[in-house]
C-alpha cells in the first residue's frame, strides 16, 4: 500500500469514528433532554429487587445509548448515597445488555441515508422554535452521525482486504487457540480504552469484519474485549470518590473479568450457539458492483455482544449478594477523618443532566438536615445554664460547613447549566441554587443567634424567665417551620408546602405579641438595656430564619 493511500484511508477512517462519536454524544444527550422527566422517573423506581435494578439499567442504557454514561451515573448516585452498592451492581448488570441494542442499531444498513438523516435533522435543530422539538432533533441528528460515521468507516477500511502486508499482519491475529482468542480480547480491551467508547470499537469491529478484513471469530474475540474495555470508564469515574463508589465500579469490572475468562475457556461452544442462534451462515461472501462484502457477519456480531451480555447476566443473577460480598472483602474500609467540605458531586455526573441534578438535590437536602440539627443544639445551648463550649464550637463548624457546601453546588450546577440543558432542567437547577442559598442564609442566621447568647453570658447577664420562655417557645415554632419546609422539599410534596405561608404568618403574629409583651415588662421592671438590644435582635433574626425557609418553599411552589 501507497503512502498516499495509507494516507486517505487513515484520514476517513478518522473522521468517520469522528463523526460517529460525536453522534452518539448528540443521540445521548438529545435523548436525556427530550425525556429527562422520564429518565428521572426510572432512575428512582430502582429497589431492592434484582430484577428491577437490572431492568432499570437495561431500559436506562438502551434509551440513552451509553453504558460508559450508566456507569458513571451508577458510580455518582453511590457516592452520593442515593443509591446502595447492592442496587449499583444490579443496575450495571442491566446496562451491559442494554448497551448491545447500540450494536443491533448498526446492523441496519441504513449508512447512505446517514447524512440527508442528519442533514434534515440539523436544519430543524437550527431553527425549531421548541424545546421538545429541538431535542428531538437533535436525537436524529446524532442518528445520522452515528450512521454516517459507519458508513464511512466501512468505506475506509476496504483498500486494507487487498493489501498483502496487512494481511499477513493480521495472520497474528487468527483465533486457532485459548492464548490466541485472550490476545485478540486483550487488543480489543485496549483499543476500547484509548476510545473510550465500546460502541465505537463495536463499529470499528464491524467495519473490518464487513469488508472481510478479519473474519467471524475474530471479530467474536474482539467483541469479549471491548467488554472489558468499557469498564475503565466507571474506574476513571471512582477516582476521588468515595469507598461504595469505587466497589460499584470494581463490581463492573469483575463482572466482565469474570464473564471474558469464561467465555474464552469455551470459546469454540461460544461460537457455535451464537452461529445456531443467529440461523444464517455468518461467512457468506456475497459480491456487489466487483466488490466482496459479507452481508450477514454484522447481525452475528450484534448477536455475539448480546449472547455475551445476556448470558453472563443470567449466571450472575442469582449470585448477586455474594458477588457484593466479594467485592466488600477485597475494598475493606479505611478509617478516615470527613472532610469538612463537599466531595460527592463527581464532575463526570455533568455528561449525565438528570443524574447530576438528581445529586445536586441530595447534598442541598443534606444541608436542611444540618440546619435541622444547628437549630436543635441551639435550643439545647440557650436553655442550659452554663455553655457548652463542644456544642457552641459545632453550630459554628457546621456554619462554615454549610457556606463550603453551598460554593461546591453553586459551582457544580453553574457548570452544568451552562451545558445544552432542557427548560425543565435548567429551571430544576436555578431552584437547587436559591434554595441552597436560603439554606445557606438560614444558617448565617442561627450562627448569630448563637452569637448574641453569647454576648449575654460574657456580660454575665441573662433574659428574665418570661421573656427566655417566649424565646424558647418562638424557637421551638421556627425549628417546626424549617423541618416542614425541609420535608416538603426532599419529598417535593407541595401539600406541606402549600402550609408554609399560613404558619409563616402565625409565626410573624407570635412575634408581635411577644415583643409587645416585652415592652409591657419594661415599665414594670427595669432590665439593663444590653438584654433589651438581644432580645430585639433574636426576634429580629428568628423572623429571618423563617423568611428565608419561607423563600424555599415558595420557590418549589412557584418558581417553575
Amino acid at each position: 500500500m501507497n503512502l498516499h493511500l495509507a494516507l486517505e484511508m487513515f484520514l476517513q477512517v478518522l473522521g468517520g469514528l469522528g463523526l460517529f462519536l460525536l453522534g452518539m454524544r448528540n443521540l445521548s444527550d438529545g435523548i436525556q433532554s427530550a425525556a429527562s422527566s422520564t429518565l428521572r422517573r426510572l432512575i428512582s423506581a430502582v429497589t431492592d429487587n434484582r430484577f428491577i435494578a437490572i431492568g432499570v439499567g437495561m431500559t436506562f442504557t438502551g434509551v440513552i445509548q451509553s453504558s460508559s454514561i450508566c456507569t458513571v451515573m451508577v458510580v455518582g448516585l453511590v457516592n452520593s448515597g442515593v443509591m446502595n452498592l447492592w442496587q449499583a451492581i444490579g443496575v450495571i448488570l442491566g446496562s451491559n445488555i442494554g448497551t448491545t441494542i447500540t450494536a443491533w442499531i448498526l446492523v441496519i444498513k441504513i449508512g447512505k441515508l446517514g447524512l440527508p438523516i442528519m442533514g434534515a435533522a440539523a436544519l430543524v435543530y437550527l431553527f425549531a422554535p421548541k424545546d421538545r422539538v429541538k431535542f428531538t432533533a437533535q436525537v436524529f441528528l446524532g442518528l445520522g452521525m452515528v450512521f454516517f460515521g459507519l458508513q464511512l468507516m466501512t468505506d475506509g477500511f476496504k483498500p486494507l482486504r487487498t493489501d498483502p502486508a496487512f494481511v499477513q499482519w493480521f495472520t497474528m491475529f487468527h483465533v486457532d487457540s485459548y492464548l490466541s482468542v485472550l490476545k485478540v480480547a486483550l487488543v480489543g480491551c485496549l483499543v476500547t480504552f484509548a476510545v473510550q467508547s465500546s460502541s465505537a470499537t463495536v463499529a470499528i469491529t464491524m467495519g473490518l469484519a464487513s469488508n472481510g478484513v478479519i473474519n467471524f471469530e475474530t471479530a467474536a474475540a474482539l467483541i469479549l474485549g471491548e467488554n472489558l474495555g468499557t469498564t475503565i470508564t466507571a474506574i476513571l469515574a471512582s477516582l476521588g470518590a468515595g469507598r461504595n463508589a469505587k466497589r460499584a465500579a470494581y463490581a463492573h469490572v469483575f463482572f466482565n473479568l469474570i464473564g471474558v475468562l469464561w467465555v474464552t475457556a469455551m470459546f469454540p461452544v461460544f461460537i457455535q450457539v451464537v452461529k445456531a442462534i443467529a440461523g444464517v451462515d455468518l461467512d457468506t461472501m456475497v459480491s456487489v458492483k466487483g466488490e466482496n462484502t459479507y452481508p450477514n457477519i454484522a447481525m452475528g456480531i450484534a448477536m455475539a455482544h448480546s449472547t455475551f451480555n445476556i448470558t453472563n447476566t443470567i449466571l450472575f443473577s442469582p449470585f448477586l449478594r455474594q458477588f457484593e460480598k466479594f467485592i466488600v472483602w477485597i475494598t475493606p474500609e479505611k478509617p478516615m477523618v470527613e472532610p469538612p467540605t463537599l466531595t460527592n458531586l463527581n464532575k463526570l455526573l455533568l455528561d449525565t443532566p438528570v443524574v447530576a441534578l438528581s445529586s445536586s438535590r441530595v447534598e442541598v437536602c443534606r444541608m436542611a438536615r444540618v440546619l435541622e440539627e444547628m437549630m436543635s443544639q441551639l435550643g439545647e445551648s440557650i436553655v442550659a445554664q452554663t455553655m457548652d463550649r463542644k456544642v457552641i464550637s459545632q453550630i459554628f463548624h457546621r456554619e462554615e460547613l454549610l457556606d463550603k457546601v453551598q460554593n461546591e453546588i453553586t459551582v457544580f450546577l453553574t457548570e452544568l447549566m451552562s451545558s445544552n440543558l432542557s427548560h425543565g432542567n435548567t429551571m430544576d437547577a436555578r431552584q437547587q441554587l436559591h434554595t441552597a442559598d436560603e439554606y445557606e442564609s438560614i444558617s448565617d442566621y442561627v450562627a448569630k443567634l448563637m452569637k448574641l447568647d453569647l454576648r449575654l453570658r460574657d456580660a454575665n447577664l441573662s433574659l428574665p424567665a418570661e421573656d427566655l420562655e417566649d424565646i424558647l417557645d418562638l424557637h421551638k415554632d421556627v425549628q417546626a417551620y424549617i423541618t416542614l419546609v425541609a420535608q416538603g422539599y426532599e419529598r417535593m410534596a407541595k401539600e406541606l408546602l402549600f402550609k408554609a405561608r399560613p404558619q409563616s404568618e402565625a409565626i410573624n403574629h407570635k412575634i408581635r405579641k411577644i415583643r409587645l409583651r416585652h415592652i409591657s415588662r419594661l415599665s414594670e421592671t427595669r432590665n439593663d438595656p444590653l438584654i433589651t438590644m438581644v432580645y430585639s435582635d433574636m426576634l429580629n433574626d428568628y423572623r429571618r430564619v423563617k423568611d428565608h425557609a419561607l423563600n424555599v418553599a415558595e420557590e418549589f411552589i412557584y418558581g417553575k
